[in-house]
């Protein structure tokens, strides 16, 4: 067998949504990327039905929210129905403030395709299907990759760093001996996809009903998902006898034998995370470091989390901008926030799949006479309980203060729309790009910068903003040099900036905010950024 040698700076192993993501945004910053994926073809059938608005921010972010969206169901309802179908929880978000709906149905196939069609933008990105990872291995300096192509070729890939992004079985997770700590539930269930929708009724549906715990999910498309609890009996392995499927189905459609039935697959809910998300050059992301009961949809939002956030971190060290330490705060920035998702993932499971009697009284109880306390309402409408990512550690500047609870240093910054210098309406991150960007409320931030602060915003590539209200862009635009001048286009930056002590923020190029201050410590700030980032000087 022929053997070939190549060089790269990062292979990623997976073609799921992490993995392409990751790839898309690591060829958007000129890097040598290559997936590997074992499969011969992407993973043809729905899998993940539920996208956040920071999944959705991160499509935005790769310059592929316009190529999906037509895959997506906006302002996605999710309702909890006890078992006398009288709905005890509604989750109907009505916040755009990251610029997207809150919650999103949407066709997972469609979405990994928009995300491989994009990487055809990227000549130094490629995937490679039907190719199998038979070992890797640590040097100093770099990874080396053995691989075995559809034809049997054997090839050894020599890259700076690789990313396993797996799946939850992770051979690369594995083969570094990374602990997976967490439990499976003993419930089984059985996932169904109908093509050409019989009940055609919007949104989505928990049915917590003792007789048997359901799910009932309209999707893009056309698409129906059913969830069904099994007994024991009910099939092995992982499929049901049709009978016992039309059965089920019986209580819900007309004639369950006429439904366009696409797959009925058996699962069992896992709540598993990664001891560790790096070991030397190789890292881990996705359902290979995390995964979680699907009843918030939060596997899938997690790991595309997870590429946002390392993808501009793996930018920084290949380019030579960053030191590789800059890479350990991936893990200190994501698992906590993994953490939290699976404890809410696992509660949801909890309300929904309850059967004994006593319990069923007791939640149906709590529930109605919740529902009559309207900021309990509200708190499930909004979906308040939801933990945002809130990082206390990382690659961040907690400033003179140091961290405190009311600080927005280590949260997501808004995206609102606002207008450009040339009086287009967009939204926010169109204008900050894929950079770092220190943004300004109402004054020139450049006014008491040192030169040695200009030479480490620039070593980041750092654009320059200053908002208005857009009554005075016209007139402050021209005034700063080097700094472009945004409008406040819906009153929501001066909003933001009124509700915090600072005047000037920096934001990461996964849109979180790395550090907050007054105009005039933009020197010490950004020098303590500096050292947070690991920057090269």
């Amino acid at each position: 067998m022929e053997t070939v040698s190549e060089t790269t700076d990062i292979v990623i192993i997976g073609a799921g949504p992490v993995g392409l993501i990751l790839g898309n945004f690591l060829g958007a910053q000129g890097l040598r990327v290559i997936i590997l994926e074992e499969r011969a073809a992407l993973i043809d059938y729905p899998r993940g039905v539920q996208m956040d608005d920071e999944s959705m921010r991160s499509f935005q972010l790769a310059g592929l929210a316009e190529a999906v969206a037509p895959h997506t169901t906006p302002n996605h309802v999710l309702r909890f129905v006890n078992g006398r179908k009288r709905p005890f929880a509604t989750f109907e978000p009505k916040t755009d403030e990251f610029g997207w709906p809150r919650r999103n149905a949407f066709i997972q196939p469609l979405a990994d395709q928009v995300l491989k069609d994009g990487l055809a933008r990227f000549p130094t990105a490629s995937l490679r299907l039907g190719c199998t990872v038979t070992k890797f291995s640590q040097h100093v300096g770099h990874v080396s990759v053995q691989v075995r192509a559809p034809d049997g070729t054997e090839s050894a890939i020599t890259a700076s760093y690789m990313v396993g992004c797996d799946g939850g079985r992770s051979p690369t997770r594995k083969a570094l001996g990374i602990e997976f700590v967490g439990s499976t539930d003993s419930n089984r269930w059985i996932v169904v996809d109908l093509a050409n929708d019989p009940l055609g009724h919007p949104g989505a549906y928990l049915h917590a009903d003792p007789a048997r715990p359901y799910v009932s999910i309209a999707l893009p498309h056309g698409i129906r998902r059913f969830e069904f609890m099994l007994f024991p009996g009910e099939g092995e392995g992982e499929t049901v006898p049709r009978d016992i499927l039309d059965q089920m189905m019986a209580k819900l459609v007309p004639d369950p034998k006429t439904v366009d039935l696409i797959r009925a697959r058996v699962y069992t809910h896992n709540a598993r995370l990664a001891a560790k998300f790096r070991v030397g050059r190789v890292l881990i992301a996705g359902d290979a470091a995390h995964v979680m009961p699907v009843w918030q949809g939060q596997g899938y939002n997690s790991g595309m989390r997870d590429a946002t956030n390392l993808a501009w971190k793996l930018a920084c060290v290949v380019h030579g901008i960053c030191k590789p330490e800059l890479l350990d705060s991936f893990e200190a920035e994501r698992q906590e926030h993994v953490s939290a998702m699976i404890a809410v993932s696992e509660a949801m499971g909890r309300i929904l799949s309850v059967r004994n009697p006593a319990l069923v009284l007791a939640r149906d109880s709590f529930t109605y006479v919740a529902n009559l306390v309207p900021a309990v309402k509200r708190y499930f409408i909004e979906m308040r309980w939801k933990p945002m990512p809130r990082y206390k550690e990382g690659a961040l500047d907690y400033g003179k203060r140091g961290y405190t609870a009311s600080s927005w240093v280590g949260r997501m910054f808004i995206q609102p729309r606002v207008t450009t210098p040339e009086g287009k309406l967009v939204r926010l991150d169109d204008v900050l790009g894929s950079e770092f960007a220190l943004l300004a409320w109402g004054v020139d931030p450049t006014f008491w910068m040192t030169p040695a602060t200009r030479d480490r915003l620039a070593a980041l590539n750092t654009k320059l903003i200053c908002a208005v209200p857009v009554v005075q862009q016209t007139y402050e635009k021209d005034r700063y040099t080097g700094v472009m001048v945004i409008g406040d286009a819906q009153e929501r930056l001066k909003q933001w900036f009124g509700n915090q002590p600072d005047g000037v923020v920096i934001l990461r190029p996964d849109r979180f905010v790395a550090a907050s201050f007054a105009p005039q410590d933009v020197n010490e700030a950004v020098a303590r950024l500096a050292a947070a980032l690991h920057l090269r000087e």
